[in-house]
Formats: structure tokens, sequence, C-alpha cells
């Protein structure tokens, strides 16, 4: 029997279990959706924007653990993906992405919506390829979702010619994958482990600096054991937030541009710097000659490109993170560094993070109303200053997830993410935290999330500026404010410094913005109001609510190394 490659591209999502595809038709795709009309297993989600669908998926594919899975046409519709997809590709996320294309006999022509999305793509992603032959089809889709979901995840993109797509052909959907060439790595060398726990167990200042690794690899409770196995104190990347409860005894805080006073004095004078899935980017690291300067580094990645790429390490260990703590689980034994631990204490204690509590409104007491309005959740951040604030301030346990765009710094990612993780998970609260700045990149998902009846609760720090560059600005560039003020106009002057009595009013007007919609919206500037703005949003359970949080523009984030200074170089007052 045979099938066109339409319906088995519907029965290849079936077999892999998809229950939500976010897709957005055209020309070169709707045969597709025509397919996909037929059947009801399969919940077919329409955003507004190719990037926000993507976003959506990607926010979905992090809340579950699950393949995120999209699909849109060919031309714009796929090239409105590739900002999706580098996110994706830079936090590890597991995503297949389908793009319509022109019939294989106008590919190279010039053809009306035809782009090369696998050139454009290639770098960005894991794979990518152009299925030439109706065969290949089945076999193509099926090591996507293995290579998506296998070894370092990212994303992967499957471009469809609409000519194959209607070909029929074998109806078969293989069961396993044969890929030469791809052999993502398994299980943990042992040798280089024991290596790593001799120089643990010598050590005197011994620190784990835990990333996103371990949240992917949903490796938390072996983080939390192996941590009060061994006594000894964890910092984290923001991606790795959450590894252990914030709350722990062992918790330091966030490392790096933005990381608490004590997580980089630690880091700055360990002995002993054991890291495990992070990549040591340059927001962690600062001054590359002076990171870790006194410490004999280990890094566990699953990623061998990912090892002494930015940081020479002195044993590599190429694993999984939760299949590397689990072995050492099994060798360790309790340690204790009762000196070392004091010596943290004292300075969490002498630079505790903390924001001025006269001010009124202030980002601390948002993230603290937060805290104290729910025990559980999915939170997601969008990019800037506030996604730095939440990274700092958000207390987590294993009844908590943090989603945010690490490595691209994606403006835009924040509130379609938070749709995705909606859909995953409808009964857990969600709330997005995001800029004026950039929940205007995706604000047209708030029609899709009305469509759906999602109650995403949205809070937008509103300052007026774009935040995190106007802090740069302000420290850096003389109080230049060069194009990061939202409520700038013609009739302003030329060398504005800052807010002013007779600043023009602020667009959009977000609360009559999520009316518009047939959402519900509140501005809240008063500290008093903050938690009574969390219960009205808490109530409105069909439809998202906007609580829209007037913020002082001078408000910064702090500490902060300068770029490209070392760590132990804070800014921890203005």
């Amino acid at each position: 029997m045979s099938m066109t490659g339409n319906e088995l591209f519907v029965k290849a999502l079936q077999k892999e279990g998809i229950d939500y595809l976010f897709a957005y038709p055209g020309g070169y795709a709707i045969d597709i959706f025509d397919e996909l009309y037929k059947q009801d297993s399969i919940q077919v989600i329409l955003p507004r924007h190719e990037q926000g669908l993507i976003h959506a998926a990607d926010g979905y594919a992090r809340a579950t653990g699950r393949t995120g899975v999209c699909l849109v046409t060919s031309g714009p519709g796929a090239t409105n993906l590739v900002t999706g997809i580098a996110t994706a590709n830079y936090d590890s996320v597991p995503l297949v992405c389908f793009t319509g294309q022109v019939p294989t006999n106008l590919i190279g022509n010039d053809a009306f919506q035809e782009v090369d999305i696998v050139g454009i793509t290639r770098g960005i992603c894991k794979y990518a390829v152009t299925v030439r032959d109706r065969k290949d089809l089945g076999r193509i889709i099926k090591e996507a979702f293995y290579i998506a979901n296998s070894g370092k995840k990212g994303p992967v993109l499957i471009d469809l010619p609409k000519d194959i797509m209607l070909q029929e052909g074998d109806e078969q959907y293989p069961k396993e994958v044969h890929i030469r060439g791809y052999k993502p790595s398994s299980g943990v060398h042992m040798g280089q482990l024991k290596k790593a726990m001799t120089m643990m167990k010598e050590a005197k200042k011994p620190l784990f600096l835990m990333g996103g690794g371990v949240n992917i690899g949903r490796a938390n409770e072996t983080a939390l054991a192996l941590a009060e196995t061994t006594r000894i104190p964890v910092i984290t990347t923001i991606m790795g937030k959450g590894s252990i409860p914030t709350g722990h005894e062992l918790y330091v805080g966030n490392v790096g541009m933005h990381g608490c006073y004590a997580a980089n004095r630690a880091i700055s004078e360990c002995d002993l710097l054991f890291s495990i899935g992070t990549r040591f980017n340059d927001r962690i690291t600062g001054k590359i000659d002076e990171f870790a300067k006194n410490a004999k580094i280990v890094h566990v990645d699953i990623d061998a490109a990912s090892i002494s790429r930015n940081i020479q390490v002195d044993i590599p260990i190429v694993a999984d993170a939760k299949d590397a703590m689990e072995a050492m689980l099994k060798h360790i034994k309790c340690c204790e560094h009762k000196e070392w631990l004091d010596e943290i204490a004292d300075w969490k204690n002498a630079h505790p993070l903390d924001m001025d509590q006269n001010k009124g409104i202030t980002p601390q007491k948002i993230v603290q109303c937060i805290n104290e309005q729910f025990e559980e959740g999915i939170f997601v951040t969008d990019v800037g200053q506030h996604q730095m604030w939440v990274t700092q301030y958000l207390e987590m346990d294993e009844k908590k997830q943090l989603l945010t765009s690490g490595g691209l710094g994606t403006m835009g990612y924040g509130f379609p993410a938070s749709l995705g993780a909606k859909f995953a998970y409808p009964g857990k609260p969600v709330v997005c935290v995001s800029g004026d700045g950039g929940m205007q990149m995706n604000i047209q998902e708030m029609a899709t999330a009305v469509a759906y009846g999602l109650p995403v609760i949205i809070c937008i720090f509103n300052n007026s500026y774009l935040g995190m560059v106007r802090q740069w600005q302000q420290l850096f560039y003389d109080k230049r404010y060069s194009s990061t003020c939202t409520r700038r106009r013609k009739t302003c002057s030329a060398n504005c410094k800052g807010p002013g009595k007779n600043c023009p009013e602020y667009t959009p007007n977000f609360v009559k913005l999520a009316e518009s919609y047939g959402a519900y919206g509140m501005r809240v500037e008063k500290e008093e109001d903050m938690a009574g703005a969390f219960q009205f949003a808490k109530g409105n359970t069909d439809a998202p609510t906007i609580l829209e949080f007037i913020i002082d523009s001078d408000e910064l984030v702090l500490p902060m190394v300068q770029g490209g200074k070392p760590l132990h170089n804070m800014i921890l007052d203005c």
C-alpha cells in the first residue's frame, strides 16, 4: 500500500507521539495542512507570526523535555524561523522544524517564495536537509527526531518540496535509525572521573559550577544529592539556575556579569572548579586570563566541542550531566569544607543581593511578590534587565521551572515561549516576565493566547527604556541615551539625559492593548497594590492578564562586571 508524502508526514508525527504542532500555513505547505485537517490526534496551534510559533514550540520543549515541532511554508515563513532556530541551538533545545518548499524543478530558479533555508540555517542547527526523493521522507523524519533529542540536543530543519509531498510512495515509517557518522556520546569515562574525584578530595576550596545542561538533562535531584554528599558549594549560570534549590545552604548564587558578589568571589578564589553542563561563555568568564586562575578545572559536558573551547581545562569529561553525577555518587564519600563555606557565607552577608527598599515599586519587590504568590509554576522571561532581576531574585525549588533565552539573548522570546509552556501544562501557573521593549516584539501572540484561552500572567517591567542598553549607556557612555528611550518623540531634546516631567505619554497603553485583544490588564504603580494585582490575574482563568508595573528608569542591575573585566572587579553601587 502506498500513500502520499503528506499522508506519511502526518503518520510520522503520530508515531512520534506529537500532541502539539505549532504551525502557520502557506502556499507550499497547504497540502500538509489539508492532511492535518483530516485527523484529530495532533492539535495544530496557529500562532500569529512564525517567530512566535517557533518560540512557543521552544517553550513547550523546555517545559516538557520533549521535542517541540513546528511547520511553516517556504520563503518568508521559513526565514521567520531563523531567530528561533538560533535561540534553540544556543540553549540546546530539541526542535524539529518543517518548512514547505517550492517543487524540486523550481529550486534554484528564484521561484515565488523560494529561499535556500537549508543553506541559511545550516550553521545554526544540528542538521538541515531538503528531501529530494519521496522514498527518503520517512527515514529523514525519523532521523530528525533522533538527532534533535540525542547527544547535545538542538534544532533540526527538514525542507519539504511540494512535489515530493504529493508523490505516492512507501507507507512505512521506520522504527529505528541508523545514521552513519552520527554517534552521540554515551556513558562516562570512569578513568577521567576518578581523577576528578581524587582532585576533589584534595581540594580545600572546591566549587561546583552548574549550567543549563543540568536542567536540560532533568538532573536536578542528582545535582542536589551530589552537592549534599560532597558538601561542596554550588554556583550557577542563569541557564543552570534551579539546579539545586536556591534556598539551600550550599547554594551561593549566579555567577558572571550580573552574578552575586559571593559567587563571583568564590569562582575567583576556589582551588577546584567542577563545571557541569556549561560552556563557559563570555557572560560568565569575564576576563579569561583572570577566570578561576587559582583553580584546577574539571569540565563535564555532553558536547566534546565545548570542552576547552573558551577555557582550558585540566580534566575533560564528555558525558551527559546526569550520567556523570550519578557515576560520581557511586564512588564519592562525604566531605566537609567548613572554613570554605564560612568564607563564602561571610561574602554573602557582607554583600547580599539587595535594592533600595525605600523607592516604592522596585524590580526586587515585584519578584519577591511573585515568590510569595506562587509556590509552584513555570516562570518565563524575555531578555534584558528584567531577565537578570528574575535570575537574581526568583526563588527556585523542585516545584518551579525557569525558561529563558540564555545563549542568544533573544528579545521577543518570553511571551510566546510562555504560551508553549502553558499548552504543555495547562494546570500549572505560567508567569511571563518581560520588559516593555521585548513584550512589543511579539505582542501579536496575545491573539493566540486569547484564541486558545491561555491564562498566562504577563508581568511587564515598564521603565520606558530598552533598559539593559540604557544601563550600559548610563555607566559607560556618559548618559548618551542613543535610541533607547521608548517614549521619545521628534520634539524631544537631542541631548536628553533622562526622563522628566514633560516626557510624552508612553505608547502603547498596555492595559488598553490587552483589553483590545480580549485579555485583561492592570497598571500597578504602588507597592501596596502588587499582591492584589496578582490575585486579580490569578482569578482570570479564561484569558491572559497583563500586569504593567511602572518602575524607575534609573534602576540598575547590580552587581555588574563590565565586559572584558575580571569577575572580582564588580560594580556594586552607583
